[in-house]
């Protein structure tokens, strides 16, 4: 992803003349259309005539100096659980086929399209963002850039929205993260995912999974436009973003859970990144988070994962078992099973948790440790094994959601060499501090890279 062109150098072009909207709107069509391409897997649904217009109208507002924003034009792609005005919300899934068209944008989709974002297409995912992997038997799974010619998974649930953006069907995507559905993918495609603190960006307008865990976040090629967009998201000025010195950076590496049964290609490769950095002045320093491993018993049950998805879809499952994918709906009625005590017990638990924590990290800047701990799958050794795909999407899952469930934000980098199976280093802590995650990993992008 070296040589791909970031949304500031796109927005630098745009500024320039050297390109138009219109011009980047047709070159992420054309790989859309591509016949060898991914892109049958990677859109539910593509508005090409819709994006067309909008691009039109993004250059004629830049010709008269009257462009929303700098990057107004760029095309990107939007998860398929996200509503678009005049568009079908089927969040993956087939149960949702004959659903209204939405009356409105997405709060998070009308303060894109406000900045002059141009909406390419709805991308593909895991049905109702419930897996790690991004597998689809509706709607087809899109492959990681990593050995295509094999076909290894995509990482989920915002699987369309990374492979999108890895080649060049859009220049950023936004998608959401419950348990790690922006920083799984980017992990598993070789880019940048991030997942802000939940409360920064209001959920209106998306098909919930879990309303106390889910987040809204940007996948993209670099620290920098995963900030950029982010702002959007928020509603935050759009400012220059500032790089910590990785000289007398405090970063933590939890013992705790994160390097549980790790595949030995995904330790060395971590191992390596930190060894660059610590030659280049970062303090760091291995502590147990014993936080970690209580996010086991929270999720026993299910977890507020099971026990939210349940109480949204128990009145479709009544109409339209038949049309869910069968590995999500078993994890679905899990939620079934709890009861109001327990998901009494699940708030307190988790409240005690996300103190304890605060108080633990505080001394640090960050927790760095591998996003994923295992490199992507082969799809086809999923496809018919149930027991192989539940072990590969817990060990896909887990890394991500132990900082969901403390309600922080992190960021996942790309540290593998180029060709190499894909790694990603986390940088994490606790919620509220998402600017100083986007200083700390816009310092070290370049050296943590193989």
């Amino acid at each position: 992803m070296s040589n791909s062109p970031t949304l500031e150098s796109l927005a630098a072009d745009l500024d320039a003349g050297r390109t138009s909207a219109r011009a980047l709107v047709e070159a992420c069509l054309a790989k859309i259309e591509e016949a060898s391409g991914e892109g049958p897997r990677t859109f539910i649904h593509v508005d090409a005539e819709g994006a067309r217009a909008a691009a039109d109208a993004m250059d004629a507002l830049r010709k008269a100096n009257a462009a929303p924003s700098r990057y107004a034009g760029i095309p990107i792609s939007i998860k398929d659980l996200f509503d678009i005005k005049g568009q079908v919300s089927r969040a993956g899934s087939r149960a949702l086929m004959d659903a209204p068209p939405a009356e409105a944008d997405a709060i998070v989709v009308a303060r894109l399209r406000r900045a002059g974002f141009v909406l390419i297409g709805r991308s593909n995912m895991v049905e109702f963002a419930y897996s790690g992997l991004g597998l689809n038997p509706h709607y087809g799974t899109p492959k990681s850039p990593y050995r295509r010619d094999v076909g290894h998974v995509p990482g989920g649930s915002s699987s369309g929205a990374a492979v999108s953006v890895t080649d060049g069907m859009a220049h950023g995507a936004l998608g959401t993260d419950t348990g790690g559905s922006c920083r799984i993918p980017a992990a598993y495609c070789g880019i940048v995912g991030f997942k802000p603190t939940a409360r920064r960006i209001p959920l209106d307008g998306g098909v919930p999974l879990s309303f106390t865990l889910d987040s809204y976040g940007p996948i993209a090629r670099s620290v920098a436009c995963c900030a950029t967009l982010d702002a959007v998201h928020a509603d935050e000025p759009i400012t220059p973003l500032a790089l910590r010195p990785i000289k007398g950076m405090r970063l933590a590496v939890p013992t705790t859970v994160a390097f549980d049964n790790i595949d030995p290609v995904v330790a060395e490769v971590f191992e390596a990144a930190l060894e660059r950095l610590s030659q280049q002045g970062a303090l760091i320093e291995r502590i147990a988070v014993p936080e970690f491993a209580e996010v086991a018993t929270l999720n026993a049950k299910g977890g507020f994962s099971a026990a939210e998805a349940w109480a949204w879809h128990r009145g479709l499952i009544a109409r339209k078992a038949a049309d869910y994918d069968p590995r999500v709906i078993v994890r679905i009625r899990r939620g079934e099973e709890q009861s109001a005590a327990d998901y009494v017990d699940l708030l307190k638990l988790r409240r005690a948790m996300i103190d304890r924590f605060d108080a633990r990290v505080a001394p640090y800047d960050a927790l760095v440790m591998p996003t994923v701990a295992i490199t992507p799958p082969r799809i086809a050794d999923l496809i018919d094994d149930d027991d192989a795909y539940a072990r590969a999407n817990l060990l896909s899952l887990r890394n991500c959601t132990l900082i969901n469930v403390i309600d922080g934000c992190a960021i996942s980098l790309p540290i593998h060499r180029e060709g190499d199976a894909p790694v990603g280093l986390m940088l994490a802590t606790a919620g509220g501090h998402d600017r100083r995650i986007f200083a700390l990993a816009a310092g070290m992008e370049q050296a943590v890279r193989g």
